[in-house]
């Protein structure tokens, strides 16, 4: 008697920055495109769409006015990074990705994303950013290095020597 075993999920961080279109490509190349029909991961690209409020970062007189515009906006950002997800795993074959947004703030997004998959790797991007922003921003990857219940691989863009 065969049973077929599912498989193990990945889920991939994706934003609207180069560093996150890096990820994904190299992503596919190592993990999907050389298995074509038979990848080892069942893939999973998360998108997190910050709250317009959160955006916006201000409250007071007119605040109320603004954010439905900051809302349309961060929308169309979404429908275009989830876009860009599509058509960048189509080029390379993988027709059965899965592609969500979630609301809210990208280290809780992708943490939430690996629990409700049950992901065995999270893969994000890194933006490089220098000790002091990373202190100031905080880093997705090293919060998620350290909350996600599952390994974590960070994909960093080659150093361009000159």
């Amino acid at each position: 008697m065969a049973t077929t075993t599912e498989k193990q999920a990945m889920v991939v961080g994706i934003d609207d920055s180069e560093h996150s279109t890096y990820a994904l490509q190299w992503i596919l190349d190592h993990f999907f495109a050389p298995f074509a029909s038979n990848p080892p991961f069942k893939l999973v690209i998360v998108h997190a769409k910050p709250s317009a409020s959160s955006a916006v970062g201000l409250a007071g007189p007119g605040a109320a006015d603004v954010l439905p515009y900051v809302d349309a906006d961060l929308r169309k950002i979404a429908a275009r990074v989830v876009e860009k997800a599509k058509e960048l795993c189509l080029s390379k074959s993988v027709h059965d990705a899965v592609v969500e947004v979630g609301e809210g703030d990208a280290r809780n997004v992708l943490c939430d994303a690996v629990e409700k998959h049950h992901a065995s790797i999270l893969a994000v991007g890194s933006h490089g950013y220098g000790a002091i922003k990373r202190a100031v921003l905080g880093s997705v990857s090293d919060y998620c290095s350290h909350h996600a219940h599952c390994s974590v691989m960070i994909v960093k863009r080659p150093k361009i020597k000159h």
